[in-house]
């Protein structure tokens, strides 16, 4: 019995033994593992000798706040249009022919408009040369809900449909704007003709010589600025600031309505019979809707809802403000009284005049200006207007022509930053 029990136990000792000296043999691969890690080492020069894959573009940053501020800015400017305008020149006008202008400047916001998504977007606001663009963008062509616009920020885009929608409006009231100049005497065929011409051979050019060029994206250095100031329209290139539309909208307009008034001769009666507004009342309604409109007119010439907009619509404030009490005791002093026809006229005075600068100046300089706008559109309708023999029937020129060229002037002064001005941006550096 002893020795089977020797027998059985070393027996399981020598198996026991067997199996712990068996532990080692998994290792037998290894070779294997080294030919495997070799091929891979092989293969690694390879894989990083291979071109990447090219990224994808990357899409544009369109802000959606940008994009809302945008849609209540072109609104704005609708609405100081059709009705503000309308009912800023009915009453201006003798009662006969308040329907006749009102008309006038419905159907020509309307045939603008048309125009405007036809050729005059592609002219304006494409490349092609110094005084005007080409027709890639005919029809508008290429534009669709997903492609961007630039605005005044890198790396900052709106929908280029909200673009063109904008700038249609700003075409639109210029040419509107003209009516006033020869209200009363031109037939309604002939205002239409005219306004499709110069639209056509005018606006357009203007619009492209001022304010096209390819955005602060396509500056990256000084080779680059110099030739995106090569590509730009003409005036652009030259340095000329324009925030709202004081030279491309208000000179542009007002000097052709004095031609215009020129060119189609005076009312019947001019001179020697009264031809007072017939409503006041409907002026004052209009002139206050201008205001209104013209924040988005201003602040929306900003294109982002940023500090900048914020400028823009404190400056339109008070550089209307200010043109209204320059005006009002100008013609005080100068009449004995004041009119409500003098401080309506000083608002628009006001909004002219800051409107090429209210992006640039400091609210002080939007003072000044205003100031001086309300003062010098005042001897424009009176001492000016006799002196130009000009049967202007509105006051176009007087008070958008005259009120443009002040602003523009002092633009270039009141945006230095040594005068409170926000000067002029740096896309080299930012």
């Amino acid at each position: 019995m002893k020795k089977l029990l020797l027998t059985l136990l070393a027996a399981a000792s020598f198996a026991f033994g067997a199996g712990v000296q068996a532990q080692p043999a998994p290792s037998a691969p290894e070779p294997a593992k080294a030919e495997a890690k070799a091929e891979e080492a092989k293969a690694a020069p390879a894989a990083a000798a291979a071109p990447a894959a090219p990224e994808a573009p990357k899409p544009p940053n369109i802000n959606k706040g940008d994009t809302a501020f945008m849609y209540v800015a072109i609104v704005l400017v609708i609405f100081m249009t059709i009705p503000g305008l309308a009912l800023f020149y009915g009453g201006l006008v003798r009662q006969k022919n308040m329907l006749s202008v009102l008309m006038q400047v419905f159907v020509a916001f309307s045939l603008i408009a048309i125009l405007w998504v036809i050729y005059g977007y592609s002219l304006a606001f494409t490349g092609g040369g110094a005084f005007i663009g080409g027709l890639d963008k005919m029809f508008l062509a290429g534009v669709t809900d997903a492609s961007a616009a630039a605005t005044f920020s890198k790396d900052t885009y709106i929908p280029e449909y909200l673009f063109v929608a904008f700038q249609l409006t700003f075409a639109a009231i210029t040419c509107s704007l003209i009516v006033g100049a020869f209200a009363e005497r031109m037939k309604f065929s002939a205002v239409l003709l005219f306004l499709v011409i110069w639209f056509t051979f005018a606006y357009l050019p203007m619009a492209h010589m001022v304010w096209y060029w390819d955005g602060p994206d396509a500056i990256t250095a000084q080779a680059s600025a110099d030739a995106v100031t090569a590509a730009a329209g003409w005036l652009w290139a030259k340095g000329a600031l324009d925030f709202a539309g004081g030279t491309v909208v208000h000179i542009n307009a007002g000097v052709a309505g004095l031609v215009a008034a020129y060119v189609v001769g005076k009312r019947v009666g001019y001179g020697r019979e009264p031809m007072p507004p017939h409503s006041l009342v409907l002026t004052m309604v209009g002139a206050s809707m201008l205001w209104v409109g013209w924040f988005g007119f201003n602040a929306g010439s900003n294109l982002e809802a940023n500090g900048v907009a914020g400028l823009a619509f404190i400056n339109t404030i008070i550089a209307t403000a200010a043109a209204v009490l320059a005006w009002t005791f100008a013609e005080w002093i100068g009449k004995g009284k004041p009119s409500m026809l003098g401080a309506a006229s000083g608002a628009v005075a006001g909004l002219v005049a800051i409107t090429p600068a209210c992006g640039f100046v400091g609210p002080m300089g939007a003072i000044v200006i205003g100031f001086v706008s309300g003062l010098l559109c005042l001897w424009g309708v009176t001492g000016l207007k006799r002196m130009l023999g000009a049967d202007d029937a509105l006051d176009v020129f007087g008070v958008h022509g005259v009120g443009g060229i002040v602003g523009a002037l002092l633009t270039g002064v009141f945006a230095s930053p040594s005068l409170g001005g926000a000067g002029i941006c740096d896309y080299i550096k930012n």
